[in-house]
């Protein structure tokens, strides 16, 4: 037989002693150290806003034999004749241990300095994908891309400014931060003056993680966490610009080009006023115009420029003609054939067609013209087994002849190469 429970009336005062009780009890909990489930997450400082140490007087550990990766070069020349490049180095691949280091050449580019500028930012924050321009101001600028890891999801874009380039150790400006995102190519001086520089963003999301196994960094899950990012910023080949010579960057607009992946954009200002946008994509080279200034961007898809997918050079000489260095291999997903075009009718058409270095594995160039419209354009070769920079300089006939027919065109100059 089930008998029922028999009702147990509580006074007053037993109430109270179990309100009493529980209340302290609950007090108790909230007062004693959480568990480890239940630990307070902890703040970590944002490693890859902070401004990277600028190394004027690099030692014998930044120096070629030290290296086993070195690409993605870029090159100035200065008034007077003196030369600089910059390049990515350190580690053996993309990664958190790559720098920037700065050479000079005081010879027409027939030899070259050691290290004179290094941009190695402390920890597992890298620096890469620099390149250099000199301002209409005589000035020479240096930008990189700065981020966590290798991509963070957010990156971000930094500056520093010599008012002396000539000189063969030149002093700089203090490291500014301009935007989120990277960058690779020179800006564009517009005929309003207005100053456009292409901004882009990795197309995958941070890669902290992949990057913390393959490397053993042994960094927690917590802290890869608190250095990836979402920027928020839009998508896109964007573009910033400055009206007041540099002291302030903002964001002007961003062309959507189908399958641009990487960018690695570039603009040229066409005759008629309007801004042509080159794009790097999975399909070759796309494009956009602007008839704004560089506000919006329409007319986007392929350029019928044919390309396999990486890095391409183009800009206005002096002469007026465009001049594009770019891949023409045989099989359109190879690296090789680096060559230099010209257009006379902005980039309708192209002419000539000087083969600078056949070679597999040569790729991403970038040039400057001088005063005397002797051209230079600067390249790597084999990022992890040559591991050379190299250099070749010519001029508008070589181009249009399709052979060195001038007395100072000169074809795979060794800048560096770097390994025992």
């Amino acid at each position: 037989m089930i008998r029922a429970a028999q009702s147990v009336e509580l006074s007053p005062f037993m109430i109270h002693l179990i309100l009493v009780a529980l209340v302290s009890i609950v007090v108790a909990q909230a007062q004693a150290p959480p568990s480890a489930s239940a630990a307070t997450p902890r703040t970590y400082p944002d490693f890859a806003l902070q401004a990277a140490p600028i190394n004027a007087s690099p030692g014998p550990e930044y120096g070629s034999s030290t290296r086993v990766y070195q690409g993605v070069p870029g090159i100035e020349r200065t008034a007077s004749g003196r030369m600089w490049a910059v390049w990515t180095g350190g580690g053996t691949a993309e990664g958190p241990l790559n720098y920037v280091l700065l050479v000079t050449s005081g010879d027409d580019g027939s030899s070259w300095s050691q290290p004179r500028l290094v941009i190695d930012p402390p920890g597992n924050v890298l620096a890469w994908d620099s390149f250099l321009w000199i301002d209409p101001l005589g000035r020479l600028w240096l930008f990189w891309t700065q981020a966590y890891g290798r991509w963070d999801g957010r990156g971000g874009v930094w500056t520093i400014v010599s008012d002396n380039p000539d000189m063969e150790q030149p002093t700089w400006s203090t490291p500014r931060r301009l935007s989120d995102g990277m960058v690779q190519n020179k800006p564009t001086v517009l005929s309003t003056g207005e100053w456009l520089l292409p901004v882009w963003f990795w197309p995958s999301p941070c890669d902290l993680a992949t990057y913390n196994d393959r490397l053993q960094l042994g960094l927690t899950a917590e802290f890869v966490k608190s250095q990836c990012h979402d920027s928020g910023d839009p998508p896109g080949s964007m573009v910033y610009r400055s009206a007041d010579q540099g002291k302030t960057w903002a964001l002007l607009g961003a062309a959507q080009v189908q399958d641009a992946g990487i960018d690695e954009h570039m603009i040229v200002e066409r005759r008629d006023g309007s801004l042509w946008m080159l794009v790097r994509t999975f399909y070759g080279i796309g494009q956009a115009v602007s008839t704004d200034r560089g506000k919006s961007w329409g007319q986007t898809g392929p350029s019928g420029i044919r390309h396999p997918w990486s890095r391409f050079f183009i800009r206005r000489l002096k002469s007026g003609r465009l001049m594009m260095v770019r891949h023409n291999p045989p099989s359109i997903g190879v690296r090789s054939h680096l060559t230099a075009y010209l257009s006379d009718d902005d980039g309708r058409s192209w002419l000539g067609g000087l083969l600078l270095d056949e070679r597999s594995g040569v790729s991403y160039p970038d040039g400057v013209e001088a005063a005397n419209g002797r051209i230079y354009v600067i390249y790597d070769y084999g990022r992890t087994t040559e591991a050379e920079i190299l250099i070749a300089t010519f001029g508008e006939e070589d181009i249009q002849q399709g052979a060195c027919v001038t007395a100072d065109c000169r074809l795979k100059l060794l800048v560096n190469k770097a390994g025992p």
